[in-house]
């Protein structure tokens, strides 16, 4: 008795690896993902990381690839480099055909690693000095340099107090912040009409009186962001309670605040409540405040998944949608193409993706476009204003100053 049990058990095991093995008889494409899941900047690589998951589970899950699935191993780096390091040499030695990275640190430590390896990358970092010296790193949109200095072109071209607008920059301790605070000082070298009184690198101060009182003693009156929600949260009720912030754009005797990409979002609106309001904010994705059908399609992926409105509704969990999209596309064109799937062909197919093959995305303002000479995929930016709590959009620009600056490179 006991005999006909153990091999009724073996039959069935070889039954259902059959099954299992008819059910993916297609080719598995592998894929890795190291980010901040936790630690600092979790903020915004922990919805970061869900986007990338869930997309690839619509993937999989619909067929897209038809028998073909890609598998992405994700792993929590803690914003560490030297954890991230030993991500991506792990996912090399698993056969990935594709990376995808996230701080800018880690970015610029590991660039050399993907060139020596051929290995096409899209990070979470979009900062300009990613693509110095590289051919394999792709941004998926507009660098944190052409988001500071399309918010220095709009202060410039809306001041309405007379003379040379004075402003701070309010930037993040870290690679990350300083980036492209020497593109905004080359711009205004250039001829942007704009005084930088101070950069400030803020700490962990959970009292900001005393560096918005000496901003206003210099006669700052705007004070542009480049870092993350929380401190930024913490300025802006800061300076409502001393009642410092401008009720009108540029207002004289207060400070205007505006914020580059990670400044933003939903998230800061739930941290700062109505300090928030008026806060003027660029990044090249769709909100899901905006109510239209790229919105709809972003809170669909989330409901299917599981998650929860706070993810759901984050600019974050579209950029993961986003980088994750993007392999997935050159994966769709190589196989479309008869190619095998490999760094080789994939990055091939990326360098492609322009014009009319431009990749069109729910997720992004405008279409991911890519070239043998131009690795950032999203050029468009939406400036975005905190009306009644929500983030709306009262215009989509290019930073002109930026295509200057590149091409006097």
């Amino acid at each position: 008795m006991k005999g006909k049990t153990v091999l009724r058990g073996v039959f069935i095991f070889i039954m259902a690896m059959a099954f299992t093995t008819s059910s993916w008889a297609g080719e598995v494409y592998k894929l890795g993902f190291s980010g901040a899941i936790t630690g600092p900047t979790s903020d915004a690589g922990n919805p970061l990381s869900k986007g990338v998951e869930d997309w690839f589970k619509y993937v999989n899950d619909n067929k897209l690839l038809g028998d073909d699935r890609i598998e992405c191993t994700i792993r929590d780096d803690q914003y560490k480099t030297d954890v991230t390091k030993r991500n991506f040499e792990e996912y090399l030695d698993d056969g990935i055909v594709f990376y995808l990275n996230y701080s800018t640190g880690s970015t610029l430590g590991l660039k050399q690693d993907f060139e020596e390896e051929m290995m096409p990358t899209v990070p979470s970092s979009y900062h300009e000095g990613n693509l110095v010296d590289s051919n394999y790193i792709f941004i998926p949109v507009a660098t944190y340099s052409e988001n500071m200095v399309a918010l220095a072109e709009y202060v410039s071209k809306n001041h309405k107090g007379g003379g040379t607008p004075k402003v701070a920059l309010f930037i993040h301790p870290s690679a990350f912040g300083r980036g492209p605070v020497e593109d905004t000082k080359k711009a205004v070298a250039a001829g942007l009409n704009m005084e930088i009184i101070e950069v400030v690198e803020h700490g962990k101060d959970l009292d900001n009186s005393a560096m918005l009182k000496r901003l206003m003693s210099k006669g700052v009156q705007y004070v542009i962001a480049h870092t993350v929600q929380s401190p930024v949260a913490t300025m802006l009720k800061d300076a409502s309670r001393l009642d410092v912030t401008a009720k009108s754009f540029g207002e004289q005797g207060k400070l205007t605040f505006l914020g580059a990409h990670y400044t933003g979002g939903s998230d800061l609106i739930a941290l700062a409540g109505d300090a928030a309001e008026g806060f003027l904010w660029t990044c090249s994705y769709n909100l899901t405040s905006e109510d239209n059908d790229k919105s709809k399609e972003q809170l669909a992926l989330a409901k299917k998944y599981g998650r929860d409105d706070k993810a759901a509704n984050s600019h974050n969990y579209a950029a993961g949608i986003l980088q994750a999209q993007i392999p997935t596309e050159a994966i769709m064109r190589a196989k479309a193409a008869g190619l095998e799937v490999t760094p080789e062909n994939l990055y091939k197919m990326m360098n492609e993706m322009n014009g009319s093959r431009a990749l069109e995305s729910f997720a992004a303002v405008g279409p991911v476009s890519y070239s043998k000479d131009d690795h950032v995929g999203v050029d468009v930016v939406n400036i975005y204003k905190v009306d009644g709590g929500q983030f709306k959009a009262i215009s989509s620009v290019e930073s002109e100053y930026m295509k200057k600056l590149r091409a006097a490179q």
